[in-house]
């Protein structure tokens, strides 16, 4: 009966962390030279070596290039990007979209998201595993979630350009697009997704640009 319940709490445990858990303070990625060997995360920096800057990132605070068909930029920072953030279960990104940009249907499948709208208007959604819809317009302030391995996207409101932070609870949280994975080019998948916020009933009005 007792191995049972030890059995039974470390799967709960497990069930509840999208990463393991750290065993020290702090695991700073190693510098990238090329490595002889994988394990599953990063090789910890010399602990001699650790320093604040470590836990430091300024590559969110610029504007990604938005010059492309989707009109969109996600820059993603895990812990290959972000020394600090290895063992830690968390990872960050920007996004940012011009008037008509977009981010298609899409998932993590190691990671929740949480997306927090810091300009502009922005749709987003995601379908579970009944097929249904969940979608909704979010302003500045406004925080959606995305659950774990969902198809999700998001769009510009339309009116003026848009940025997003988003929050996951894994260091690698890994992408799987449906375009590249079946081979529909983005057009496709750019319409299909507006097509979906259309049929919606969701209305942005010009006080949204506010």
């Amino acid at each position: 009966m007792k191995f049972f319940v030890m059995i039974l709490f470390s799967a709960i445990s497990l069930s509840v962390s999208a990463d393991s858990d750290n065993m020290q303070d702090t695991c700073p990625t190693a510098p990238g030279e090329q490595r002889s060997f994988f394990i599953n995360g990063y090789p910890c920096k010399n602990p001699t070596e650790i320093n604040a800057q470590d836990f430091k990132s300024t590559k969110l605070t610029v504007a990604g290039d938005t010059d492309n068909f989707l009109q969109s930029s996600v820059t993603l920072l895990t812990a290959l990007e972000f020394p600090g953030l290895n063992t830690l279960g968390l990872s960050v990104s920007r996004t940012d979209l011009e008037r008509d940009g977009s981010v298609p249907f899409h998932s993590h499948p190691r990671s929740s998201e949480m997306l927090f709208v810091v300009s502009g208007v922005v749709f987003a959604g995601f379908v579970d595993t009944n097929d249904k819809i969940f979608q909704t317009v979010l302003r500045e302030g406004d925080v959606f979630v995305f659950p774990k391995g969902l198809l999700h996207f998001c769009l510009s409101g339309g009116f003026e350009r848009a940025t997003a932070l988003s929050f996951y609870n894994s260091q690698n949280p890994g992408v799987v697009n449906i375009g590249g994975v079946f081979g529909i080019d983005q057009e496709h998948i750019v319409n299909m997704t507006r097509s979906l916020v259309s049929g919606s009933g969701c209305e942005v009005t010009d006080r949204d640009e506010l």
